[in-house]
C-alpha cells in the first residue's frame, strides 16, 4: 500500500540535487484497452525532451502517468528515486509544472490572475510580493506583459496559448511537461517559444518535457527525441538518429526525404498518391 508524505516529512524527492525522471515497464490501460506497453525511460534535468508520434499512440497518456493525473495499471514512475505514488499532490506540483493543451473555454479573469495561478504550490496565504515579483518577469519574458490587465476570454488562442505557458513557468518547476505548447502559434512564435524553452532548460537545468507534432520543430530544437508507435517507444536519441526515413515511413506510414540542415534533420514531405506530384522529376526520388 502506497502511503503519502505528510507535509511535516520531508520527501527525499525533494531535496534531491537536479531532476531525474525514470519509467521503468509503464503500462496503462483504460479498462480492456491497453494504451501503453512496457515503457521505460531515463530523463535528466538540462534538456528540451520531445515526444513525437502520430494521434493516439499514447502520449499524453505517458505524460499524465508522470504528473500523476493517471495510475500506471503496471511498472513504475519515478521522481528522483522516489515512486511518484508516494509523493503528494502538493510536493509534486513543485517539483512538477503540468501545462496541458489550450482548451477555447476560459474564464473571465485577469492574465495576471491567471498566470498567478501557477505559484499556489508555493503558497499556504496571499500572494507575496516576490510571487507578484516572479508573475510580471515571466509575462515579460514572454513577450506578453502588455496582456497583464487583460481578460482570458479576450485573448486569441495564441495569445492565451502564451499565457497557460507562462503559469507554468511561473510555478518555477524543477520539471516542465507540456502537451502541444506551440499548437495554436504561427511559425514565427512556434519557433520562439519552442527556443526559449530550449534556452531555458539549458539555463536553469530544467527538464522539459514537449509532445510536439511539428517534426521540423522538434528536430530544430530538442538534446533528446522520442519517438512513439502503437503505444511503445519506437526509438529515443538525438535527432539525427531519430527523425530518419526510414522511422517517419515506419512511424507515420509517408514518404519523406531528409536533409541534414545546421547539423539537424529537416524533413521534406513526399506526397506519392498525388498524380501532380509525380510529374516533376525531383519527386521520384
Amino acid at each position: 500500500m502506497k502511503i503519502e508524505f505528510l507535509d511535516k516529512q520531508e520527501n527525499p524527492a525533494m531535496t534531491a540535487d537536479g531532476m531525474r525522471i525514470e519509467l521503468d515497464c509503464v503500462d496503462f490501460s483504460y479498462f480492456e484497452l491497453q494504451i501503453l506497453h512496457g515503457i521505460s525511460l531515463d530523463l535528466k534535468e538540462g534538456n528540451l525532451v520531445s515526444i513525437i508520434g502520430p494521434n493516439g499512440v499514447g502520449k499524453s497518456t505517458l505524460i499524465h502517468c508522470i504528473n500523476k493525473i493517471l495510475t500506471p495499471t503496471g511498472g513504475t514512475v519515478s521522481i528522483n528515486g522516489v515512486d511518484n505514488a508516494e509523493i503528494s499532490f502538493k510536493d509534486l506540483a513543485k517539483l512538477l509544472g503540468y501545462v496541458p493543451y489550450t482548451s477555447p473555454n476560459t474564464f473571465p479573469i485577469s492574465v495576471t490572475d491567471a498566470v498567478l495561478m501557477g505559484r499556489h504550490p508555493h503558497n499556504r496565504q496571499a500572494p507575496t510580493d516576490d510571487d507578484l515579483r516572479i508573475v510580471f518577469q515571466t509575462l515579460e519574458d514572454m513577450g506578453i506583459d502588455e496582456l497583464a490587465d487583460r481578460q482570458l476570454n479576450e485573448l486569441s488562442a495564441g495569445q492565451l496559448q502564451k499565457v497557460i505557458l507562462a503559469r507554468g513557468l511561473a510555478q518555477e518547476p524543477r520539471a516542465l511537461l507540456l502537451d502541444e505548447p506551440t499548437a495554436n502559434l504561427d511559425i514565427k512564435h512556434q519557433m520562439g517559444v519552442t527556443r526559449m524553452l530550449r534556452d531555458i532548460s539549458h539555463s536553469t537545468g530544467m527538464l522539459v518535457i514537449m509532445i510536439c507534432h511539428d517534426l521540423n520543430i522538434a528536430a530544430k530544437y530538442s538534446d533528446w527525441i522520442i519517438m512513439m508507435s502503437e503505444g511503445r517507444i519506437y526509438s529515443e536519441g538525438d535527432p539525427v538518429d531519430t527523425i530518419t526515413e526510414q522511422a517517419i515511413s515506419d512511424v507515420y506510414g509517408v514518404h519523406c526525404k531528409v536533409l541534414i540542415d545546421c547539423g539537424r534533420p529537416h524533413i521534406i514531405l513526399r506526397d506519392h498518391d498525388d498524380p501532380s506530384n509525380r510529374l516533376h522529376p525531383d519527386c521520384l526520388t
